[in-house]
Formats: C-alpha cells, sequence, structure tokens
C-alpha cells in the first residue's frame, strides 16, 4: 500500500501563518520537503480547519501560494476541540501483554469479548514537535502507544458494518499517551489517558481514498523499534469499531477514533521502562509520516494552560474584517485600526461620528492636499470601520475619548488641531473640557446640542435596539434619507450612496454599541473649551441646527461658526469644497 502524494494536494496540515493574525489554516504538507502549500476553496477562499475540509468531501482544493517552509509556521494538530474516541487492547499481542501487567483493571482477558471505549480529553491534544509534559506528581509510569487515528466523514447513527466505511473520511497518526498507576488505579482509562498534552496527533490528516491496503504502525523511542502492527492485526476492525460506537450516539463528522496499538509498550518490556524527560517518541504510519515529539521537562511547558487561558467563548465583534487584527495598534488596551498619513509637522487628529469611519474625511484630506502640510492621524472608533469590540466593552463618550487620548500620547502629539464630526464632536468637545492643554484648535463639524434631548437618547436606544434585531439595512435608508438635504438627494446621488455604503459597512454590535454612547452622552459646557473653534454645519442638518450651532459657537470664546447652505448633516459627503473652503480659512 502506498499513499499518492504527488497526485494531489491532500497531505492535510493545520498550521499558523507567521502573519496571520493567529489564524489557523490548511496547506499541504510535502514530507519530503518539509514544507506546506496554502490551500484554498476552489472559489479562492482559504481553508482553515480540518472540519471544513472533511464536510467539503469531494472538492478538489487548490494550491493558493508558494511553498513555504514548514520550520517558519506554527504547526497545530490536524484535529482539534474534540475529545478522541479511542479503543483499548484492540491487537492480540498487546492485549495480552497488557492483562499481565498488572495495570490492567478491565475485564481481566486477554482477548475482550467487545471494543474496549474510552475518550482522550481534547485538552490532551498536541502537534507534532510539541512537548509531552512529563506531569511528575500525576504518575511515575509514563508510557507511549502509537496508533492509527480514524477522522469520520459523514455523520451516523446505528451504522451497519457494511457501510461503514461510507462514513470513513481518512487518518491520522495518534501517540496514546498514558500513565499506568493511573489507568490502573481508576479502573476506567479516562484520567490515565487524559492528562494535559496525553495526545499528539499528526502532523497530517490524509483521506482514505489515498490508500490501498492495510496501514502499518510503527513506534520508536530514542531510535529503537518499540512497535510494529498493521490494522490487519486489530481484534476489532475499523467497521467493527464504527458499529460499535454509533450503535447509541451520533457520530460527528471530524470525530477520531484511535483504533488501540500494538505490542511493545513500555510496560510490556523486560523490564518495564517508561518514559523519561529527554525521551522522543517517534510514530510512522504509511503514508501519514511521522509524528515526532519529545518527553520535556517537569520545568517546561503544558501547552493546555495557554491555550485554555488564551481561548475565550466572549465574542469579540468586527474582528474577521481585519483577518483577526492584523494591522491594528494597541491603544488603552485595545485593537484599534489608526492610519497615520503625510509629511508635514502640524498634526491634525481626526474623530468621525456615528456611522462613519476614518474614510469620511478622505475626500477633504485629498481637495486640500492636507498630507503635504500636516502630520494626519485618522482613527476608526471602537467597533467601527477596522476597528473590533469585544461584548464585554462598554462603550461611552468617555471611553472613545481615552481612546483618542492615549492615540495622541502614542504619537507624542503637543496640541494637535482636533477635527470631530456628529458624535464625534461630543468625543472632543469632551477632551477640551476635561485635558484642555491637549488641544490645540477645535474643528466641529455637525456637533450635537450640548445636551441631548431625552426624545433624542430615546431614538438612539431604540435604533441600537433596531440594529442588533434587523442589521444595518433596518436603518441605513432612513438614515441616508433623513440626515441628507433634499438637495443632496436630488442632484448628489453619489453622496447619499456614500452614506449608505457608509452604514451598510459597518458592524450592527459596534454601531448599536455607538447608538448607546451617544444616548448616554454627558452634557457639554462649551464655556470650558478655551482652544479656538471653528463649527461648520449645514442649513439642513437637523442634528446641528444652525441657530443651535451659532449659540454653541458664541458660548466658546474665540468660537466661529459657518453654515453651508443646502447641506444635511453628512457635511463632506454633500459639500466638501464648502467644508475645505472654511477648514482651509480657520487653519
Amino acid at each position: 500500500m502506498a499513499s499518492n502524494e504527488q497526485a494531489s494536494p491532500t497531505n492535510y496540515v493545520a498550521y499558523i501563518p507567521a502573519k496571520g493574525g493567529g489564524r489557523s489554516r490548511i496547506g499541504h504538507l510535502d514530507l519530503d520537503a518539509s514544507t506546506i502549500t496554502p490551500l484554498a476553496y476552489p472559489s479562492g477562499a482559504p481553508l482553515s480547519t480540518l472540519y471544513e475540509v472533511v464536510e467539503a468531501q469531494g472538492v478538489s482544493f487548490l494550491p493558493s501560494g508558494d511553498p513555504i517552509p514548514l520550520s517558519s509556521m506554527q504547526l497545530l494538530p490536524p484535529v482539534s476541540g474534540r475529545d478522541v474516541l479511542a479503543v483499548g487492547k484492540n491487537y492480540s499481542e498487546h492485549a495480552k501483554e497488557f492483562n499481565a501487567s498488572g495495570y490492567d483493571s478491565s475485564d481481566k482477558v486477554d482477548i475482550p469479548s467487545h471494543p474496549v471505549i474510552f475518550t482522550k480529553r481534547a485538552t490532551s491534544i498536541i502537534a507534532s514537535g510539541e512537548e509531552i509534559y512529563p506531569h511528575p506528581e500525576f504518575t511515575q509510569t509514563l508510557d507511549y502507544e502509537g496508533e492509527i487515528g480514524v477522522i469520520v466523514g459523514k455523520a451516523g447513527y446505528r451504522i451497519q458494518q457494511k457501510d461503514a466505511w461510507s462514513h470513513v473520511w481518512g487518518y491520522t497518526i495518534i501517540n496514546d499517551v498514558t500513565a499506568r498507576e493511573r489507568q490502573r488505579d481508576h479502573k476506567q482509562f479516562y484520567i490515565g489517558k487524559s492528562a494535559d498534552t496525553f495526545c499528539p496527533m499528526g502532523p497530517i490528516a490524509v483521506p482514505a481514498t489515498k490508500f490501498q491496503g492495510p496501514l502499518r504502525v510503527q513506534t520508536y523511542v530514542n531510535g529503537e523499534k518499540r512497535q510494529d502492527g498493521t490494522t490487519d492485526d486489530l481484534i476489532f476492525s475499523i467497521p467493527v469499531l464504527v458499529e460499535t460506537l454509533s450503535a447509541g450516539q451520533t457520530l460527528q463528522p471530524g470525530d477520531v477514533i484511535a483504533t488501540g496499538t500494538p505490542a511493545g509498550v513500555g510496560f510490556g518490556l523486560n523490564p518495564p521502562t517508561f518514559l523519561k524527560p529527554g525521551d522522543v517518541v517517534e510514530i510512522s504510519v504509511t503514508g501519514l509520516g511521522k509524528l515526532t515529539n519529545k518527553v520535556g521537562s517537569p520545568q517546561g511547558k503544558n501547552y493546555a494552560i495557554d491555550r485554555i487561558a488564551n481561548t475565550t467563548s466572549i465574542p469579540t465583534y468586527n474582528l474577521d474584517v481585519t483577518y483577526g487584527g492584523v494591522g491594528l495598534t494597541t491603544l488603552n488596551n485595545k485593537k484599534l485600526f489608526v492610519k497615520e498619513v503625510g509629511s508635514g509637522s502640524s498634526p491634525i487628529v481626526f474623530i468621525h461620528g456615528l456611522g462613519g469611519t476614518n474614510e469620511f474625511y478622505t475626500p477633504l484630506i485629498r481637495v486640500l492636499d492636507l498630507g503635504s502640510s500636516h502630520k494626519l492621524y485618522l482613527a476608526d472608533l471602537e467597533g467601527h470601520g477596522l476597528s473590533p469590540t469585544s461584548a464585554l466593552s462598554v462603550i461611552n463618550i468617555a471611553s472613545y475619548a481615552a481612546d483618542v487620548l492615549a492615540l495622541i500620547n502614542h504619537y507624542g502629539l503637543q496640541s494637535p488641531t482636533i477635527v470631530a464630526h456628529s458624535m464625534g464632536c461630543y468625543i472632543a468637545e469632551y477632551i477640551a473640557t476635561h485635558n484642555p492643554s491637549v488641544v490645540g484648535k477645535l474643528i466641529l463639524i455637525g456637533p450635537p446640542p450640548p445636551a441631548l434631548a431625552d426624545a433624542g437618547r430615546a431614538g438612539s436606544h431604540a435604533r441600537a435596539a433596531t440594529v442588533r434585531k434587523g442589521g444595518m439595512i433596518a436603518v441605513a435608508d432612513t438614515i441616508a434619507g433623513a440626515a441628507t438635504s433634499a438637495k443632496t438627494q436630488s442632484s448628489n446621488p453619489l453622496g447619499v450612496s456614500l452614506v449608505r455604503l457608509s452604514l451598510l459597512g459597518l458592524d450592527p454590535e459596534g454601531y448599536a454599541k455607538g447608538c448607546t454612547a451617544l444616548a448616554t452622552a454627558p452634557v457639554v459646557d462649551p464655556s470650558k473649551i478655551k482652544a479656538p473653534t471653528l463649527i461648520i454645519t449645514g442649513s439642513d442638518d437637523k442634528v446641528s441646527p444652525p441657530e443651535m450651532a451659532r449659540k454653541l459657537g458664541a458660548s466658546i470664546a474665540g468660537g466661529r461658526t459657518e453654515v453651508l447652505p443646502d447641506v444635511g448633516h453628512w457635511h463632506i459627503y454633500e459639500d466638501v469644497a464648502g467644508v475645505a473652503e472654511h477648514f482651509k480659512s480657520f487653519l
């Protein structure tokens, strides 16, 4: 029997790319060259887990990049996240050596009458190349078991032996590491088999269609061959195991069945020889490469601890858009998208509004060529644009302001001009009133009233609930219609489309949190703003009516208000030239 490695890229390997945002990918491992070729669906979409490969049976996945050295990647086990279904005493000679060892507390016979079934906890799974933690306070009888792992391909309940092979997707290699005294003392195998790092798996998984005839498993410890057996030696065949396991439970695609180990484990030697720190266990299976793991030192790494600590069930919204956080900057202990552009020396910090992103300012920056005269800092507020937000994160105007201040401190900016739009004006005003020395100048575009009316607060809460139920499509058209002027809607369809696209491109939860921040915005005391301030609004701006804007400007020492005719609340999209004219004269 042989595998056909060159015919198609089916040596499936799970790995984390060096620059991939910590996300797993599936590739083809060339066992001879030790290189990984990334794989993708025929559509070009990348593969992330072997579960996808198994579910998409019949799909021919395609190379999606040049081969990359395995040494530059973090290798993962082919399958993880589920307990492994395992079989004990399934090779006759091993069953005999186990029964005679004194560690067998099961049925005390050489050949079991029924398959001996147990599970290995998912937290015990590690990749080829990772160290087995010896657990010195847990066991003094650390042992190896080289095994062939069967990967289920199709769900099934009460599968008959004659149909079993249609439910098998493929194979991988497993080392069923065992604490023998725990296996003995607890009568059932689970405790002795499930310690952290006790299930090395991999390095690859290969479809069963790539094999003919029996599979051979061999185990070497420090280069000495200890085990050698084939699937022809199994007491209970793979179809019997599939039938047994599915008799009362549904097998799922991606489930792994460890089929048992041949004779030659440590307790079967004379004298019994158990694993110790520094020992290297290598398990090979025809066509599946070699699973290699070293026994680590007692002071070494227990991978499960870190992996569990870094695993969370709490969602982070809007993270996929940056491929898991690629290109984000850490500010205020959170990941945010920040863009630094321009060659000038005078800094300007831009704060967009609710429903916007940093791109709102791009037309203005281009029209005025601000990058040649200033250093520009644009960020997406938490949950907006490219910035993610955790479900645990409570967002309000103060938290947004803290993020902007963190940006200013991160880049060491001295008295920057702060430009803000809509809800962003509350953030800028918060900074200007609480940290007046930070702000050089203020430009407020469409600022809401210093004290948001109760109806406005209630409406923002209601809008948050609406998008959480129906997504951004539930509000985008209403906002685009109500927040732009009649002239814009009749003569500037591109401007209306930009507003709509800005809204539809947002993560609903990030936007909903922004609505809540607006609904709870603190009252602004404009008399505390000491920086020279320009206010720009539109004659048709319902959020920032001209009369209110003029009153706000008059209450700020050095304040100035400009009104753009026939413009609603999305000023730059509606009249970039008008905004640019006042912006330039103020700067």
